[in-house]
């Protein structure tokens, strides 16, 4: 006849395993806790055989933690609807510069909708993003209206570069571009003085603007209406920044809006520790001082800028019709050249 175990004995011996699993289990932990504190101390390599045992584990492969990455779309990086981004990884086992990409549309319209495909293909990842529009700012009391979709614009950048580690990026290459007012954003953080603040308990803000490159497209240089008109007389473009109708009323208070002139017109931020830029221009070929179909995109504004940034022995590269590049057809050349060197 089997003997059975008293319902005691069985008891006894089954909290014995439960001990003894959970002297293991301690055990285990501690020696991860050990490993983990000899990892970060450069002490014990990876390789070594003493992580080997209850609990062996092992890092995943970068190439494996890249590969996972999808696109993320309408990211918040602020509480506004617009404060919004797209995020498009590059496939790569290392971390990836990032082309961020400001769209066009006076400031007053348009949207982050772009297509990544030249730059995936290059291993270079892609952000887009939106930003509050003038109105906008007009609507939240900002003062000047100009300064919602500019601050969103650098908030932006700083919050992407928060996520480095997450996303995969190396954000000590980022190359920004965009047209009209999107290059005009993108000039404007090229050549602002970085407004991290290290002291900050705000991690995010502690975080660079400041840019490797930029390349844009019919982008405005300045907003100060006196020597635009000197460039161009029949233009007209911008009253809206300063939440003004129309330029002749800008011109009329230049006087009381010059500090804001100063801190949102690129040019004025011009110095010789800018980055690499591209400047792209198309319709008729500029001529200083005449009245193109289309001052608000003209190449005469790309002929001043390239003049102050050469004065300041910044690269700069100019394309207009009349003075093609052999090297650049295009700013996604430009930025695909620059952040892969």
């Amino acid at each position: 006849m089997t003997q059975r175990r008293s319902p005691s004995t069985h008891s006894t011996r089954l909290t014995a395993r439960r001990k003894h699993l959970r002297l293991r289990v301690r055990m285990a932990i501690g020696g991860l806790a050990v490993a983990c504190a000899a990892f970060a101390s450069g002490v014990l390599p990876l390789s070594s055989p003493l992580v080997r045992g209850p609990l062996s584990f092992a890092w995943p492969a970068a190439s494996s933690f890249a590969a996972e990455l999808e696109p993320r779309m309408n990211v918040a990086y602020g509480s506004h609807p617009r404060q919004v981004l797209d995020f498009y990884p590059a496939k790569s086992d290392k971390p990836t510069p990032f082309v961020f990409y400001i769209h066009g549309g006076g400031w007053r319209n348009g949207d982050k909708k772009t297509n990544p495909a030249a730059y995936l293909a290059k291993g270079i990842s892609v952000v887009a993003i939106n930003y509050r529009y003038t109105q906008n700012g007009v609507e939240e009391k900002v003062e000047p209206p100009v300064k919602a979709p500019l601050s969103d614009a650098a908030r932006a950048l700083q919050f992407v570069r928060s996520k480095a580690g997450e996303w995969n990026l190396d954000k000590t290459r980022v190359g920004a571009t965009g047209g009209s007012a999107g290059g005009c954003s993108s000039l404007w953080l090229a050549f602002h003085p970085d407004m991290a603040d290290p002291k900050s308990e705000d991690p995010i803000a502690r975080e660079s603007t400041r840019l490797t490159c930029a390349a844009v497209n019919g982008a405005q240089v300045s907003l100060d209406p006196k020597e635009l008109r000197e460039w161009m007389p029949n233009y007209a473009y911008g009253a809206h920044a300063f939440g003004l109708a129309n330029l002749n009323m800008v011109m009329e208070q230049r006087e009381k809006v010059m500090p804001w002139i100063k801190e949102y017109s690129p040019i004025e931020h011009v110095s010789n520790d800018d980055p690499p830029i591209a400047l792209f221009y198309g319709g008729e070929a500029p001529v200083v001082g005449s009245s193109p179909k289309d001052p608000t995109h003209s190449g005469v504004m790309g002929i001043k800028l390239a003049e102050r940034l050469k004065a300041a022995n910044v690269d700069v590269v100019l394309v207009h019709p009349g003075q093609p590049s052999p090297q650049y057809k295009t700013a996604a050349d430009y930025l695909i050249d620059r952040l892969l060197k």
